[in-house]
């Protein structure tokens, strides 16, 4: 009798550690990444060809850190109120970083977009990073590290709604020539916009609400050129709503889309205009559509829980031929704009090649999510939502790396700013090729793409 129910107790001892080692943790932190006055800006190319610096800071910019495990991967993800993501260096850095003090496997840095941070370059004059965004980066690792510290049995829900701040920037004539509307005050109809907001909440395995991440498509860009302090635009204003609207007890975090060719209604409005009265406005009624949603959001744990990563590198040729574009860029912008496609411009072979990295992660087996390196436009959120095996499908741009816009093929064959200019240097076709192979990856996961059919297998 004394074996048997020493036997028990060990059975009912171990059954909740497995139970446990099963299911999904969580962990989140935020950071103060707000750079010291006297920077160049992000954005705006007559405020950096001026050297407009920054004055001063209206509202804080942040890093925000989830860290998800399951087994014994252990994904991070940062989000940043930068206008981009930081350079091939820097990740580098961070990765090695967060590997070292949390033991996490796999990395997604992805940026806000907002016009009203510090400029990020790819590459620093003697390979040497600015103070602001090295101290960033210290304290970006041990946010991670204190996200995963903190992580807790967790259980997910998703939820979708609809908000309408936003305009497609780009109207394509009947000739089809393209106008560039800058700004859309009179909220003029425009297309295509997607409205979609995709909510994904997090709460404690005692249903506490933990985190809410929100994933929509539009520029962060109320203010305009003439305002010279750092500003998390709209996006801000959304998240202190939201998390307000919970009592304070969660982390949001904004997850931006495919907003290439997205401006908010009041882009660009000049600060003596009403530009913060606007910023607020665009951010609360984004918040309000994402507390509704959210708060009839019921989540579950599902066990056993998984998380697949992968993130690939492809190599894509530049659009334009190298020596003119490189010409092209110094004659128009001058040698500040230039520093900014450092990658790019290097001495290389005409045409010269780009190394991109598309990442793609499967939660639970439910939830996917995209991300690529640079500006997609809003049809590809869209596509890679319509096309992808698993209902709840996440979709990022600005993520690990940026190479500026993508277009799809057809607005590439249109014209119009981000679609065929300086800006727009990738060969036509990268962003479609680059969804396609989230897609493939998704299916890969799922185990419904097989290495090898069935009649080519050797028998044993």
């Amino acid at each position: 009798m004394t074996r048997i129910g020493l036997t028990l107790m060990l059975a009912l001892m171990f059954l909740p550690l497995a139970a446990q080692g099963a299911g999904l943790r969580a962990g989140v932190a935020s950071v103060d990444i707000t750079p010291p006055p006297g920077l160049s800006m992000y954005g705006y190319f007559d405020r950096i060809k001026d050297e407009r610096l920054s004055t001063g800071t209206l509202d804080p910019l942040y890093a925000r850190v989830l860290v998800l495990q399951a087994g014994d991967a252990r994904l991070a993800l940062v989000t940043l109120d930068l206008g981009r993501c930081f350079g091939k260096a820097s990740l580098d850095r961070l990765r090695s970083e967060v590997r070292l003090l949390a033991g996490i496997s796999d990395l997604l840095v992805t940026a806000s977009h907002t016009h009203a941070g510090p400029n990020v370059l790819d590459e620093y004059p003697n390979s040497r990073l600015p103070a602001w965004e090295a101290e960033a980066l210290g304290k970006i690792a041990r946010a991670v590290q204190e996200a995963a510290r903190l992580a807790v049995d967790v259980r997910l829900g998703t939820g979708y709604g609809s908000a309408h701040v936003g305009y497609n920037r780009r109207v394509v004539g009947a000739d089809g020539g393209v106008k560039m509307l800058w700004q859309n005050p009179t909220r003029i109809p425009t297309s295509p916009v997607d409205p979609t907001v995709s909510i994904l909440r997090i709460d404690t395995s005692e249903g506490r609400p933990l985190a809410i991440l929100v994933n929509y498509a539009c520029h962060p860009v109320i203010f305009g050129s003439d305002n010279q302090k750092y500003s998390s635009d709209y996006v801000g204003v959304m998240r202190r709503t939201v998390e307000e609207s919970f009592g304070g007890q969660l982390t949001c975090f904004f997850l931006q889309g495919a907003d290439g060719d997205i401006n908010p209604y009041y882009a660009a409005t000049p600060l003596q205009d009403g530009a913060v009265k606007l910023r607020d406005w665009t951010g609360q009624e984004l918040a309000q559509e994402v507390v509704h949603v959210a708060k009839a959001i019921h989540t579950e744990n599902l066990s056993p829980s998984s998380i697949s990563f992968a993130e690939d590198e492809m190599i894509f040729k530049v659009r334009w031929p190298a020596e003119q574009f490189r010409s092209g860029l110094l004659k128009e912008f001058g040698p500040r704009v230039f520093e900014d496609h450092a990658d790019l411009l290097k001495d290389q072979p005409v045409p010269g090649t780009l190394t991109l990295k598309v990442a793609t992660a499967l939660i639970d087996k439910r939830i996917a999510i995209a991300t690529v390196p640079g500006e997609p436009f809003v049809d590809f959120q869209m596509t890679w939502r319509n096309r992808c095996p698993v209902s709840d499908a996440f979709f990022l741009g600005y993520t690990n790396g940026y190479f500026d816009y993508l277009p799809t093929i057809q607005a590439a064959s249109e014209g119009g700013y981000g679609a065929a200019d300086s800006n727009t240097y990738l060969d036509v076709g990268t962003g479609e090729r680059l969804v396609d192979h989230a897609l493939m990856r998704v299916y890969e996961m799922m185990g419904r793409l097989v290495e090898m059919p069935e009649d080519l297998k050797k028998p044993e």
